[in-house]
């Protein structure tokens, strides 16, 4: 799946066999009961839409060239949650326009069957039971899956190269018919026109809500964009060219089938009467029974390949989110021998058998489908603005605002005037939310971070800027800390805050001049390391009698994200009670960092990581981690210690979990080890050994206020290797430890002494 194999021709065919045919063959007849020959018009406004549409979509498929197509575009600019909405929304929308073409391959078929019936001498009854066309639907579905599991993409373009031959013979005809006057005099002709909208605006509006759907298909291209090559020109050259063939199709067609192909009476009540068969009637008026069986057999091709681009664009984007963990990760596997989402595919051809057997009415498929793109595609248009604004520009451009402004408002017009494709909506939505929230949250929550550590740019994009403060009282500290953020640091985002609190009292033992000096000393090596290399920190000076009070109140006035301490003597019990303290008083996640002189994060290749089951600094070590990957790509054992007694049945139990955490938080290449010892410090203490670093989450007791812990003291107390312990911020329920990969950056090789200052 990650092989570049499709050109602007695969891409452009894609987009026209999701585009063309399918939808106005179903939905023609509807939208000329609803508004007469304005149906016409509602088409070409739906286009206007579209191609703005088309463009964010560009603006979008340039700065993301990946697959995925809107879910990709929301997780760069917007939270995991609402990306995991977006990605829903779209994966649905796709399943419901595949099960409208599979409703409509089915009716198509029936219809044909029905006519020829007579003529073979057999009885057609059979073929007017509801459950005939569902099977057929669940057929076509089935066959399109298997193609799909068995290879990467086809079995699509030559029904859509057919279909357009096809238009192109019946719209050729028609106007024959009108030029030779065998439909009637001009004059007759373009009198049918009249009224040209007898429901009026309303009508128009609602013509519009039902068949937007005729002209999704241009977004699967991006859906499919990291299999395109040079995809930043081909994608939206692609969209544009299958756009511009559908409306070059649809319009010569619908005023064909409105004027030669209407009876005296006219196109509304023509469509009243038979709104799924209209096209197929109205080409046999011009042309006999040669334009009936054309517009079956493009109802047939058309339906086919539409279905086709669908189950292909929506597999795409369930295995993208299942790769964010925002659906069952399953579904992101690839099949080796053939290098396809096999499961993706599987899964979306499932919800697509579910579904018509739940709806089996092309009219609601048509209208919840419209319904759920407009939705869709306001948040393309959103997503545009934001990336815009994100990267720099003072104000959005025009045509998002307006594009995103007609999708919303059409919308909300269609859930009112069709109320059912509302509750279908409501209803998804009401499930995903249940699903992601009970089942998928921790494990997207922890790909996020870890996506966030190692793409600084999707900090920036989500309009970020976290700050790190970093309290320091050694100059030396400075130094190593502006050399490690600029090795580790996200570069580009962020900010990092050097605190140096100036004692007003209480140091008889040290001059005001050498505190003084310190002070000009940290700010010289600052500015210095800063002129020299990319990752310029800010330094702050302040007054104060208490250090580590000071330490909270410039942490909490400046709202930083991440508060990183350089310690060397953490067993003590004095410095032990200043951090329980600090921790409880700020609104901050907190990085505690022990090391040797001399040591730097950067050249790190080994990192032990002690787990104990529990997901509550996952996503700080995920942060981590990621921000590791990112510069050395570390080689990262978890390890879980169980008393030496655990029965079988408890030890499988907790392996799974163990092995399932340790594949949510990895970044990398990674490994899981099981010690059973009634001395758990051990195995910590001799793996440690072996490694560059540890990373121990710090525990909670109490009040449920963060502290050390016995466990992480132990292991600080038998070893002396690096060592970094994470604590969440206070907030209860508050998981999203935001600014760690910026806390790393600032890792420093202290050297205090007891009863010193943090940084010192």
């Amino acid at each position: 799946m990650s092989e570049r194999h499709m050109g602007l021709y695969g891409a452009t065919t894609l987009g026209v066999g999701a585009i063309v045919g399918g939808g106005i063959l179903a939905l023609a007849g509807v939208a000329f009961a609803t508004a007469g020959p304005a149906a016409m018009l509602a088409f070409g406004l739906n286009g206007g839409i579209a191609f703005l549409t088309a463009m964010s979509f560009a603006r979008l498929a340039r700065r993301f060239p990946e697959s995925g197509g809107i879910y990709t575009y929301a997780k760069k600019v917007l939270s995991i949650e609402v990306a995991f909405i977006v990605g829903w929304v779209v994966w649905f929308a796709s399943i419901v326009a595949g099960v409208l073409y599979a409703l409509g391959f089915a009716a198509f078929t029936v219809e044909g069957l029905q006519r020829l019936a007579p003529a073979l001498g057999v009885s057609a009854d059979w073929l007017g039971h509801g459950g005939t066309q569902i099977g057929l639907a669940i057929a076509a579905v089935a066959g399109y899956s298997m193609l799909l599991v068995q290879r990467t993409a086809g079995g699509g373009n030559a029904a859509t190269i057919g279909k357009v031959v096809v238009f192109a013979v019946l719209i050729a005809g028609g106007f024959v018919a009108w030029l030779v006057g065998s439909a009637g005099s001009p004059a007759e002709t373009l009198g049918r026109l009249s009224p040209f909208a007898p429901e009026g605006s309303l009508g128009l509006l609602q013509a519009m809500g039902y068949t937007f759907i005729a002209l999704q298909g241009f977004d699967l291209i991006a859906a499919v964009g990291g299999e395109v090559r040079d995809s930043e020109r081909t994608v939206p050259r692609a969209m544009y060219l299958s756009l511009g063939i559908a409306l070059v199709v649809y319009i010569p067609l619908l005023i064909v089938v409105s004027t030669v192909g209407a009876p005296p009476e006219g196109i509304q009540a023509a469509a009243e009467a038979h709104p799924e068969e209209l096209v197929a009637v109205a080409a046999e008026r011009f042309m006999g029974p040669a334009g009936y069986w054309l517009v079956i057999g493009a109802g047939l091709l058309s339906m086919l390949s539409a279905l086709h681009a669908n189950l292909f664009g929506a597999s795409r984007v369930a295995f993208s989110m299942a790769r964010d963990r925002t659906l069952p990760h399953h579904a992101g596997e690839m099949r080796a021998r053939t290098g396809t989402p096999a499961v993706a595919v599987a899964a979306t051809g499932a919800m697509m058998m579910l579904i018509a057997v739940a709806v089996g009415n092309v009219a609601a498929a048509g209208a919840a489908s419209s319904l759920i793109f407009l939705i869709s595609f306001a948040m393309v248009h959103w997503a545009a603005m934001l990336a815009r604004l994100r990267s720099g520009h003072p104000r959005p451009a025009a045509l998002p605002v307006v594009g995103g402004a007609l999708c919303l408002g059409l919308a909300i017009f269609q859930a009112i005037a069709v109320p059912e494709a509302g509750r279908v909506v409501a209803v998804w939505l009401g499930l995903g939310a249940v699903l992601y929230l009970t089942f998928l949250a921790p494990g997207a929550r922890l790909a996020d971070a870890s996506a966030q550590a190692r793409d600084p740019d999707l900090v920036r994009l989500r309009g970020r800027s976290p700050l790190v403060l970093v309290p320091i009282a050694n100059p030396a500290s400075a130094a190593s800390l502006v050399d490690a953020a600029a090795t580790v640091r996200a570069p580009g985002v962020g900010r990092v805050l050097l605190l140096s609190v100036i004692p007003r009292e209480g140091r008889p033992a040290v001059s005001l001049d050498a505190v003084v000096q310190d002070a000009k000393d940290i700010l010289g090596e600052s500015v210095r390391q800063g002129l020299e290399g990319s990752n310029r920190p800010e330094a702050l000076f302040t007054v104060a009698s208490d250090v580590w009070s000071e330490i909270a109140r410039v942490a909490n006035s400046h709202r930083c994200d991440t508060v990183l301490l350089g310690l060397t003597r953490l067993t003590e019990l004095r410095v032990e009670a200043h951090l329980e303290r600090l921790v409880s008083e700020i609104d901050a996640d907190v990085v505690i960092v022990r090391s040797p002189p001399g040591w730097r994060i950067a050249e790190t290749r080994r990192v032990l990581v002690p787990v104990r089951g529990r997901r509550g600094h996952s996503e700080l070590r995920a942060r981590l981690l990621g921000s590791l990957a990112r510069s050395s790509e570390p080689w990262v054992t978890f390890l879980h210690t169980l008393p030496s007694g655990t029965p079988p049945d408890g030890r499988r139990r907790v392996e799974r979990g163990i092995r399932r955490l340790a594949r949510d938080e990895a970044a990398g290449p990674h490994e899981v080890a099981f010690e059973y010892t009634d001395e758990p410090v051990e195995p910590v203490a001799r793996l440690g050994r072996e490694s560059d670093l540890v990373v121990m989450g710090m525990e909670r007791r109490g009040r449920g206020e963060p502290a050390i812990g016995a466990f992480a003291l132990e292991v600080a107390r038998r070893t002396d290797m690096p060592l970094i312990l994470l604590g969440r911020r206070r907030q209860a329920g508050t998981l999203t430890a935001r600014g760690l990969a910026q806390a790393v950056s600032t890792i420093q090789r202290p050297g205090q002494k007891s009863g010193q200052r943090p940084g010192s």
